[in-house]
């Protein structure tokens, strides 16, 4: 971004969830016009949309939808707007939780099922490094690079057949006990299973790889 140019406007999607304020702050020093906001216009109109998400699928299921987020994410996505989810706010990018024993659907932008890490300790939580995919642009430059994990769930299994012409979706694994999902770039839609707000120099660097697609080619 060139001195002057205006920065992309990044709605963080404000539903009750935690960390927003951090997550605010770190896509500032990336680089975006951060703005924490539960608007249905602004969350609509703006370059990006940064869904976070701590605690249970199910409380941010409620949340989510108790604000229309899930209606307004949709909107997005079906026109090819880019959307980044973080933590819990990528995990309910799939079709169903499983968290102590109770399913809770979420939001089915892609298949597959978010359950409970095969690992002698839980929660994962500290740094960790990925496995980066193939022409990744989320993590273009800090591949080796380690990154902030919480969590004790993940996407363990993903399932998602995309057929050409249209670009295989770019899959970064992580290994804690099994490997899990750490990111999937996908079109407008990308998300990661670690805090990039949380994650130091490398997790801003990642941010600024994301806002500096945001109105022009999607991740």
């Amino acid at each position: 971004m060139s001195a002057g140019e205006p920065r992309p406007v990044v709605a963080v999607l404000d539903y009750g969830s935690g960390n927003v304020h951090s997550a605010v702050k770190a896509l500032h020093a990336a680089g975006a016009d951060a703005r924490l906001t539960a608007d249905p216009g602004l969350v609509l109109d703006a370059d990006g949309l940064f869904v976070p998400g701590v605690g249970a699928f199910r409380a941010v299921m409620e949340a989510l939808r108790a604000c229309r987020g899930d209606e307004l994410i949709d909107r997005r996505l079906a026109g090819g707007r880019a959307v980044l989810g973080v933590c819990v706010g990528m995990q309910v990018m799939f079709e169903l939780g499983v968290e102590r024993g109770v399913d809770t659907p979420g939001l089915g932008e892609w298949p597959g099922v978010v359950t409970e890490l095969d690992a002698p300790v839980l929660p994962h939580m500290g740094w960790n490094t990925v496995r980066a995919g193939e022409g990744s642009r989320l993590f273009h430059g800090i591949e080796h690079e380690r990154f902030y994990f919480v969590h004790s769930f993940g996407v363990q299994q993903w399932t998602l057949d995309v057929q050409p012409p249209f670009p295989q979706p770019v899959l970064t694994w992580c290994d804690y006990g099994t490997p899990f999902l750490a990111a999937v770039e996908n079109g407008p839609l990308a998300a990661t299973q670690f805090h990039p707000e949380k994650s130091g120099d490398a997790g801003i660097r990642l941010l600024a790889n994301w806002i500096g697609a945001l109105g022009r080619a999607t991740i």
